[in-house]
């Protein structure tokens, strides 16, 4: 398939897909007038890359992590485990630390929905 078609069933667009390229994520096969060709297995390639990103991973990490995808073998499982690891725990810190300013939030709502409680009491009182 040509890459206006892979970007439209992965769901990404034609400048992301080359982007992966540049990235050394995605490969593909050139035409002989230079055109890139896909597999269906590409799809899901760039379905897995998207679930990367979406997971805060950066492209340098994602790339650590393709040689245990591509060709799992103890030494890569170990290395994409622990780098995993490593991400996880950035993961955690951010879940942290967004749950912390929901609770600033959640705090300045009530302050704010308690002084308006105050003003209508003013008013009607």
């Amino acid at each position: 398939m040509r890459i206006g078609e892979l970007a439209a069933r992965a769901g990404v667009s034609v400048r992301s897909l080359r982007y992966y390229e540049e990235q050394g994520l995605l490969t593909s096969t050139r035409s002989a007038s230079g055109q890139r060709h896909y597999t269906e297995e590409h799809v899901e390639r760039v379905t897995f890359l998207q679930r990367m990103y979406a997971a805060g991973l950066s492209s340098r990490t994602i790339a650590e992590l393709l040689p245990c995808v591509d060709s799992p073998s103890e030494e890569t499982s170990d290395a994409a485990l622990e780098r995993m690891a490593e991400e996880r725990e950035r993961l955690s810190e951010h879940i942290a630390d967004l749950i912390r300013t929901r609770e600033a939030l959640d705090q300045a709502m009530a302050t704010n929905r308690a002084h308006r409680e105050r003003l209508r009491s003013a008013v009607t009182g």
